[in-house]
């Protein structure tokens, strides 16, 4: 490209373009925040489930909505969020969002009960929905399209860095103050960011915004909720077959056809289905998703593998996880070379066999296996990710125009988080229907009224036995096996999804494209992303 065309190109003012990296450095830590939440958040489950006045006694189900009330709400109104800021502008969706985060944050650090929890988590989730597709759609409107790439990456690479200090966080406050402390953190964060924003970030609008749609809204947050519901009901029960469960996962799916069918035929649609007809931008949605399904599924039951079965403290907990972040915060930045030399198919194919591969190998671990083999499996999951992560990121965000960053915003990280929570519902359930299946025959010394509950969780049946004196000793190593059990079946379960994806990317993801002449290098990027 010649130096003249370059400020003819230049769409960004020149003084958004001298502070940019500045600018992204805001808005890291704007999503820091968000992504911060759930991590920590991995490494309190098993607290938050031991009885008052540790934790809240949460059950496995309460646990699972603990964290889906966050990710369903956040899913649901990551559309609406995206449409107001393209409306009202980034930056005040952005600083409101943030402001909504603290709030529910304080809220749930003093939750006197599960039920507490699930609302105050939802609380945040509202005001994240408006957190994350604003970051994204800012960073599109600062950075020229040339630098796009490089600053995703960096992006994304900020994903790694929270998974990094979220359970590490989480770990020191566990060793030190009360379950509530992992929410209390992010008030601090939220000032911060604040601040940073009103000063730094330029505000950006849609010259032409969409209309709302508070009917689709609500169509997809009941579908969402209903089949989840159904899923998590199905794994506490250890039956997919009653009645009960069919009806609520048959009647989420219909009002999700209902949702479809609906927004096919609206003028305003919060979901432009049109943009399902590109296969590559449909392959790249549906990668993000599958890769959270998967990685979700694996914290949330890897958790409980370190502390209830290794008997590590939370805090060793976040250190043991630490490869998997450092994986994302080294190769991420650097995806996008691997896809310039091999392209988007191969790159991406390559993460998710390898993500498969780790999953796998989940279902190798037992409870005398050397530590230093889970830190090779999560190092090699973390590479997986960010060479899938980076790469669909990019094909998303440049497959639509620049005023409509916020729409593909939202559907990148609608499918994140629906594929997330799938990923809690459905392992978690698969854990749970495995484990209640393992240890049943084995609760025949507990008394008859608390066999149930003992036959939620490892967590709950440990609980019971710690209370059964010479009895219960027994039941620990029978608690192990049947988790160990569960935990195999569930791992294999992830990376069959996570096969199914390397096969999605495979097909339709484009391959790598001959190097552009050098006069004609925006029109073959432009190209190649759609």
């Amino acid at each position: 490209m010649t130096t003249s065309a370059a400020p003819a190109e230049r769409r960004v003012p020149e003084a958004v373009h001298r502070r940019r990296w500045a600018i992204l450095g805001v808005l890291m830590l704007s999503l820091l925040i968000v992504v911060l939440d759930n991590s920590i958040l991995n490494v309190a489950i098993k607290t938050i489930s031991t009885p008052a006045p540790v934790g809240l006694g949460a059950t496995q189900g309460e646990l699972e909505w603990a964290i889906n009330a966050y990710t369903l709400v956040f899913a649901g109104l990551l559309f609406t969020a995206g449409l107001l800021g393209d409306r009202l502008g980034r930056k005040k969706v952005l600083l409101a969002g943030l402001a909504a985060f603290g709030i529910g944050s304080a809220l749930a650090a003093e939750s006197g009960s599960p039920v507490q929890l699930i609302v105050f988590r939802a609380v945040m989730g509202f005001g994240a929905a408006f957190v994350m597709p604003a970051t994204l759609a800012v960073l599109m409107n600062v950075f020229e399209r040339e630098e796009q790439p490089k600053a995703i990456g960096i992006w994304a690479g900020g994903v790694g860095l929270a998974i990094a200090i979220g359970p590490i966080t989480g770990g020191v406050l566990l060793d030190h103050f009360w379950w509530g402390s992992v929410f209390l953190i992010n008030v601090p964060i939220v000032l911060l960011a604040l601040g940073l924003m009103f000063w730094l970030v330029p505000d950006s609008r849609d010259p032409n915004p969409g209309r709302l749609d508070p009917v689709g809204v609500v169509l997809s947050v009941i579908g969402l909720v209903l089949l989840v519901y159904g899923i998590i009901k199905g794994g506490q029960l250890a039956d997919f077959t009653d009645a009960t469960v069919l009806a609520t996962i048959a009647a989420g799916l219909a009002v999700l056809a209902l949702f479809v069918v609906y927004e096919k035929r609206s003028d305003h649609p919060s979901i432009d289905v049109s943009y399902f007809k590109n296969k590559v931008f449909s392959a790249a949605i549906s990668a993000i998703a599958l890769v959270f399904f998967a990685l979700m599924g694996v914290t949330f039951f890897s958790v409980f593998y370190t502390q209830s079965v290794r008997g590590y403290s939370p805090l060793q907990t976040g250190l043991l996880m630490l490869p998997l972040a450092a994986a994302q915060i080294i190769f991420a930045p650097r995806a996008r070379l691997v896809v310039e030399r091999f392209g988007n198919r191969a790159t991406c194919t390559a993460g998710m066999l390898i993500i498969a591969a780790m999953l796998a190998a989940f279902a190798t671990l037992e409870t005398d296996t050397p530590i230093w083999l889970l830190e090779v499996i999560f190092f090699f999951m973390g590479t997986g990710m960010a060479h899938i992560m980076t790469p669909t990121s990019v094909v998303i965000m440049q497959a639509l125009p620049r005023e409509k960053a916020g729409s593909a915003s939202a559907l990148s990280n609608t499918f994140r988080q629906v594929g997330g929570a799938l990923g809690i519902a459905v392992l978690g359930s698969v854990l749970s229907t495995t484990y209640r299946n393992g240890i049943e025959d084995k609760l025949s010394m507990v008394p008859p009224g608390l066999r149930h509950t003992a036959g939620e969780s490892i967590e709950a049946t440990l609980g019971i036995a710690a209370r059964s004196g010479a009895n219960g000793k027994a039941l620990v190593g029978s608690a192990n096996d049947a988790f160990l059990h569960a935990m195999h079946v569930t791992a294999l379960g992830g990376a069959a999804v996570a096969v199914v994806g390397a096969v999605v990317v495979a097909l339709f993801l484009p391959g790598r494209t001959p190097a552009p002449q050098e006069g004609k290098e925006e029109a073959e990027l432009a190209t190649a992303d759609h």
